[in-house]
């Protein structure tokens, strides 16, 4: 039952910077970054044993061990740029948090150039000559 403590921790927290952003904003920010760490900080157990799952699946499967990185490189970009455009959001910086959401996008395209360009000499290897 840990994700009802981390809601209700989350909840606590929104309350707290509701009040909080009324006297002391920068207060309220903080409060609210800290949350959000604190929770990430949390999680990372949990991501650690998805990763060790994730590896062994793979390696069972026989699948190359550069694509598993690549795509739990992607994923981490993906949640690592979700959570900083959320914390920018929450500070009201809109504009910057949807240049960290383009930067997060632009890195996962990048990585997966190289299964993109296996897929494609895959389908060309199958396809007749």
């Amino acid at each position: 039952m840990e994700i009802v403590q981390l809601v209700g921790l989350g909840l606590i927290a929104t309350f707290l910077a509701l009040i909080l952003k009324e006297q002391k904003p920068a207060f309220a920010f903080l409060l609210t970054m800290f949350v959000g760490a604190f929770i990430f900080l949390f999680l990372i157990d949990e991501i650690a044993q998805m990763i060790a799952l994730i590896s062994e699946l793979a390696e069972n499967a026989n699948i190359h061990i550069v694509y598993l990185q690549t795509i739990l490189k992607i994923i981490g970009i993906a949640y690592i740029a979700e959570f900083g455009a959320q914390i920018a959001k929450d500070a009201g910086q809109g504009a910057i948090a949807s240049k960290i959401e383009l930067a997060g996008k632009i890195f996962i395209l990048v990585l997966a150039i190289p299964i993109i360009k296996a897929v494609i000499e895959m389908i060309i290897a199958l396809l007749p000559s």
